[in-house]
């Protein structure tokens, strides 16, 4: 009778439920508080969950880059893809190493950044408000690619964006 052979160390399991709760904590504090320029946007977290990064800011007067149109400055919209873009990398990072702890996952942004970012300005920035929704296209051992969308508040897109993040 032949067996089949049990591995010396079986493959780590996906971290509790407590300790994701601290990495999407720790993913959110690094986003909407550590990551200063995100609190200049306004740009607040919607949803953090693989497959579901949202977004959303205000229209406001410090955003304006057009006076006699008011509406969004090119620059506003190209920061709040990549910044979207960024966090969805980066809660695909921490999906992909589901058995790592918080400090294990947070220490892999160490060096993570953008490295490439192109912007499509479909319509004029105009609304109340928008949103920004992303998806990890291809996740690699040392790139991170999105895609990324941005609506108003009425829901017509804006914007798309593609981009590539360094992992490693």
């Amino acid at each position: 009778m032949t067996s089949t052979p049990t591995p010396a160390h079986p493959p780590p399991g996906r971290r509790g439920s407590a300790e994701q709760a601290r990495v999407d904590a720790a993913l959110l504090d690094l986003f909407q508080n550590r990551i200063v320029f995100n609190q200049v946007l306004g740009l607040t977290v919607l949803s953090v969950r693989h497959g579901d990064v949202r977004g959303r800011f205000d229209m406001k007067h410090d955003l304006i880059g057009h006076p006699a149109h008011g509406r969004l400055h090119g620059g506003v919209i190209a920061s709040v893809l990549d910044a979207m873009g960024g966090l969805a990398g980066m809660v695909a990072i921490a999906e992909h190493h589901a058995h790592e702890t918080m400090e294990q996952v947070m220490q892999r942004f160490a060096r993570y950044g953008t490295i490439d970012l192109r912007v499509d300005f479909l319509r004029q920035g105009i609304g109340r408000h928008f949103i920004a929704g992303t998806e990890v296209t291809r996740l690699g051992g040392r790139i991170a690619s999105t895609q990324m969308r941005l609506h108003n508040d009425t829901g017509v897109l804006i914007a798309t964006a593609a981009a590539a993040y360094s992992v490693s």
